[in-house]
């Protein structure tokens, strides 16, 4: 693919998301990703043969941009005395990450139209959260084997750590349509998920 191309491609992939994200699945038309992406509906098709197929593409890209994230699960060093800090440090670089706006419209839209493409959704959660998930698992393996947690499970508690963080922020910010949390509130539960975590594994 050519430099000119290339941008085309780009521009495309960039409009289709902020129109995805704004009208959802269903009401999105090539038409209005032609529009805002200021090429022709004939090039979108040159690129994308079909809607589908763009919406695909644009949902399993961002799980690439979860590697940061995952890269930060690893990055735990077996320090018992600063085993709650680097937790909780974790913890609130795992909040900022997953309670970001486009993140949480992202995972508005994949489950709204989960009934029509599961295998989409499926290919999402698998190469996105859940490989999130055993990148934790692995750390808090290491982390009980080096004496610092009590673990018999390690994705069961790399699940129990996450819902901890999670479940507040998410949960609002998926029925509600917004993020209504403040930084202080990240804080606040990065702190606590982070003890109750280590009131029952450490």
């Amino acid at each position: 693919m050519d430099s000119r191309s290339a941008r085309k491609h780009q521009a495309i992939l960039d409009a289709a998301t902020a129109v995805f994200l704004d009208k959802g699945y269903a009401g999105t038309s090539m038409d209005d990703i032609a529009k805002l992406a200021a090429v022709s509906k004939q090039t979108v098709y040159k690129h994308f043969s079909d809607k589908e197929k763009l919406f695909a593409e644009i949902v399993l890209a961002t799980t690439e941009r979860l590697d940061t994230a995952i890269d930060l699960m690893a990055d735990v060093p077996a320090d018992a005395a600063g085993l709650e800090e680097n937790l909780t440090r974790l913890a609130r670089r795992l909040l900022a990450a997953l309670t970001r706006p486009e993140v949480i419209q992202l995972r508005r839209l994949i489950i709204a139209n989960a009934d029509a493409f599961p295998d989409l959704g499926t290919e999402w959660y698998e190469k996105g959260f859940e490989r999130g998930l055993a990148s934790l698992a692995s750390t808090f393996q290491r982390l009980a084997d080096e004496g610092l947690l009590r673990i018999d499970d390690a994705l069961l508690a790399a699940n129990h750590f996450s819902g901890l963080l999670l479940w507040i922020p998410v949960n609002e910010a998926m029925f509600t349509g917004r993020s209504r949390h403040t930084e202080a509130d990240l804080d606040r539960y990065a702190a606590a998920g982070t003890r109750a975590f280590l009131a029952a594994h450490r």
